[in-house]
């Protein structure tokens, strides 16, 4: 469960999340799914106060580390001219939120959160200078917003009666497997009141899930069998197309 500090003596919501699949199953026939984020606002004396209420959901996961290469053309020739290491940059990274994020908190506490893909903490690797750095940043969230594994949804949460809350975030086909979490955020006056997280295992299964299995327990003989059916397969095929 998230923790979020509350002020002394005052007394705050606090949220009650579910999530319409906690356990996404990857086969053959997977071409992505919609995941429903939603929940109640729970307030001590039982009714919403006066004023915005806003509800910021983020769906991140799993921190990989990943190499971001810049080409240029040189001489005619697309190159490989430069390249900066990230630590733990998020597979998946999505957020939703009931207002666009800027006009919901200010700069140091969505940065705090993480609310939002220009507040991502990517712990780049390397020695580069920081022009650099924020121009392979924008880069890696660049190719991964393309390839539908980052996303930002401004209008993505309908609060109803300020108690209910709902969010749809889509998980694209080719969504990486691991654990992943699911952060709701209850924000007052520029301020997180209230938070809470549930988790999400996203896995293969079948064929699919065996081959990844195999890849990652025995890489050498994986690499050695995906080698030999290429070879066989090659020869199959240049004999095939050199008959008369």
């Amino acid at each position: 469960m998230l923790v979020v500090p509350l002020a002394l003596g005052q007394a705050e919501p606090r949220l009650v999340p579910e999530v319409s699949n906690r356990q996404i199953e990857i086969r053959y026939s997977f071409t992505g799914e919609e995941l429903l984020l939603y929940g109640a606002i729970v307030y001590p004396r039982g009714q919403p106060p006066e004023g915005v209420t806003d509800v910021v959901v983020v769906l991140k996961g799993p921190l990989e580390r990943t190499v971001v290469r810049e080409k240029q053309k040189v001489a005619g020739i697309w190159m490989n001219v430069g390249r900066t290491r990230f630590r733990s940059a998020p597979a998946f990274y999505a957020v939703a939120s009931s207002r666009p994020i800027n006009r919901i908190v200010d700069e140091r506490t969505a940065a705090i959160y993480e609310l939002g893909l220009g507040n991502l903490q990517l712990s780049p690797g390397g020695g580069a200078a920081t022009d650099e750095l924020r121009r392979f940043e924008a880069g890696l969230i660049d190719l991964r917003r393309r390839d539908g594994l980052y996303a930002e949804y401004p209008a993505g949460v309908a609060i109803t009666e300020g108690v209910l809350y709902t969010a749809r975030i889509s998980v694209p086909a080719r969504v990486p497997v691991g654990s992943y979490t699911a952060e709701t955020f209850l924000i007052r006056d520029g301020r997180v009141v209230a938070g809470a997280t549930r988790d999400i295992q996203i896995e293969k299964l079948g064929f699919e899930g065996f081959v990844a299995r195999a890849a990652e327990r025995w890489s050498f003989t994986y690499g050695v069998a995906a080698v030999a059916i290429s070879l066989l397969l090659g020869f199959g095929a240049s004999a095939v197309f050199a008959r008369p």
